[in-house]
């Protein structure tokens, strides 16, 4: 288990040590773990986790969209907004197709064309975690968008380390350490044998030294 306390400590001290620099570096966590076995895809998962804090981060959202999603999520200014004729069309432009899945966060998609973003963009986005989340049509989008700048993707495929971005050096070390516990604790939830399958947990700004953060037993 994590002390809340000595967290917080933890994460002042790795900012306090970070060097000073002309832009605003990130706090990250790593997060190794233990006795996971990745052969067997059961193990493997792909999460979204809500933090209490926004991290800081400029997030960018994609949509695939009826008509009525498309107004409303250009209106809500979405990073890409694409319809299904949008999408025929990347289908003959791989590179394009891509960019789009690279350079977007976050996906989500109408219903109805969830089928046809399988069969389309299934081997672009899928690939990277990036499958669309379906919204129903009365979705609260721009609710949905400021939620996604709260949101860190918690991806667990190829090794057994998971990094997500928990703030910036200017936050207040008390936010980023509740961050940080929300993180564990949906990785907790996740794996198998809870904490016993985290190995170690640290804290590290853009530029700063990896400091180490005490697992209680």
């Amino acid at each position: 288990m994590v002390d809340v306390k000595e967290l917080t400590e933890t994460v002042k001290k790795a900012v306090e040590a970070a060097p000073k620099r002309d832009f605003l570096e990130s706090v990250d966590v790593a997060i190794n773990l233990k006795d996971v076995d990745l052969k067997d895809t059961s193990k493997r998962f792909n999460i979204e986790v809500l933090l209490p804090n926004p991290p800081g981060k400029e997030v960018k959202i994609g949509a695939v969209a009826d008509p009525s999603l498309e107004v409303a999520t250009k209106k809500a200014g979405f990073n890409t907004v694409l319809t299904k004729d949008d999408v025929e069309k990347l289908v003959s432009n791989p590179k394009q197709a891509k960019k789009i899945a690279r350079e977007n966060d976050f996906f989500i998609a109408s219903p109805s064309l969830m089928p046809f973003i399988g069969r389309s963009l299934g081997k672009f986005l899928g690939p990277r975690g990036k499958m669309p989340k379906p919204v129903p049509p009365t979705t609260d989008v721009e609710a949905l968008l400021d939620q996604y700048k709260r949101t860190v993707r918690l991806r667990l495929r190829d090794t057994l380390v998971l990094n997500a971005r928990v703030g910036t050096v200017d936050m207040d070390p008390a936010k980023i350490a509740e961050n940080i516990m929300i993180v564990i604790e949906a990785l907790e939830r996740k794996l198998e044998h809870g904490m016993n399958n985290i190995k170690a947990i640290i804290v590290k700004t853009t530029m700063g030294s990896p400091t180490k953060i005490d697992l209680k037993t």
